[in-house]
């Protein structure tokens, strides 16, 4: 079977390409254009190619009842939260802008069907879809329908729930990933279950899987990029000490460029079997032993342990493996002490 794998602009994403790193600007910015821009360039700066913001079109995303809830990472109700972060759409194409200009991709997360369309008609390149519209089946199918590639985070969602969701990407021949994930903020690293990227792998066979992480730190990201994750996805501020509710679970720029650099490391290193490198020869000529004389050794002499062993370089013809079959057999001419016993010594 063919390797998973999406195509977003010109990017190719999956197992055998390098990891794709969503930089998760989200509502860092707190509804300011001059943060949004700042965390952009620094994502730049940083190595970053691609950038994330969410589309919120409040009006059409929730009910008043939405003024009612605080989430637990906040002491501000969801919609207090929206209405001061959303951007309008003239806004978020500035940005848009900006982003290409800057030579990265621009995505962004919408979380309603106006929303998803506002995107549509910015020709955004993909879709993220976060987990809290995993199961939002409808709007899933709308999104589906664009003929866009989707990625999809599946936290608070079990894989039944996110078999349904990839029917819809099946029925619309829509190419995309699914991203392993917990919702909490932050997520303790018991919590994390990065087992969950394989039980995504073996359910979804023609899936792209990577990892959306709310912990602290790169670690977990690691872990993921060496289970065969092609996607990871970090939340990023260019300064923790700027509030917002998703600041303090947030990468700095240093941060991001360590997670860029040690997720491509660990990108190469994965993979291959425990077999001997043609590269790793120059070495095995030192690092190995051979059997050697510890005594001057005459003619007709056995072999013992007392007048033989196994010493470096490995350029002698025995080598150490074959030290026991030596053992008790005779030598056919003299042998000076500390000589590579060879083939022609043995009798």
């Amino acid at each position: 079977m063919k390797t998973p794998e999406i195509k977003i602009g010109k990017r190719k994403i999956g197992i055998n390409h390098q990891p794709f790193v969503i930089v998760e600007i989200g509502i860092n910015h707190e509804g300011s254009m001059a943060k949004a821009k700042r965390m952009i360039r620094d994502a730049q700066k940083a190595g970053a190619e691609c950038v994330k913001l969410q589309a919120h079109v409040v009006e059409d995303e929730m009910t008043a009842e939405a003024k009612k809830v605080i989430p637990s990472h906040t002491t501000e109700s969801i919609w207090e939260i929206m209405v001061r972060c959303a951007f309008d759409e003239k806004q978020e194409r500035e940005l848009k802008k900006y982003v290409e200009k800057l030579g990265m991709l621009y995505l962004s997360t919408p979380f309603s069907r106006a929303a998803a369309d506002r995107l549509r008609r910015m020709n955004i390149k993909a879709y993220k879809i976060g987990s809290g519209e995993c199961n939002n089946y409808p709007l899933i199918e709308h999104i589906a329908s664009f003929g866009k590639p989707v990625i999809l985070s599946t936290g608070m969602n079990d894989i039944p729930a996110v078999r349904k969701a990839v029917a819809i990407f099946r029925k619309y021949k829509t190419p995309y990933a699914l991203l392993n994930c917990t919702s909490m903020y932050p997520t303790p690293y018991n919590k994390v279950r990065l087992g969950g990227i394989t039980d995504l792998q073996k359910s979804f066979s023609d899936a792209v899987v990577g990892q959306s992480d709310h912990s602290l730190g790169n670690y977990t990201c690691f872990g993921a990029t060496a289970l065969g994750a092609s996607i990871l996805e970090k939340h990023f501020t260019s300064d923790k000490k700027w509030p917002g509710p998703d600041i303090a679970i947030s990468i700095t720029p240093d941060e991001l460029k360590e997670l860029i650099v040690g997720s491509r490391a660990i990108h190469e290193a994965r993979g291959g079997k425990k077999t001997i490198l043609k590269e790793e020869q120059p070495v095995i000529d030192f690092a190995y032993a051979c059997v050697v004389t510890i005594e001057d050794i005459k003619k007709g002499e056995k072999f013992t342990k007392e007048n033989i062993w196994v010493k470096r370089p490995g350029t002698g013809e025995i080598k150490a493996i074959d030290f026991p079959k030596i053992l008790s057999k005779k030598a056919k001419q003299n042998i000076e002490k500390d000589s590579q016993v060879k083939r022609r010594d043995i009798n």
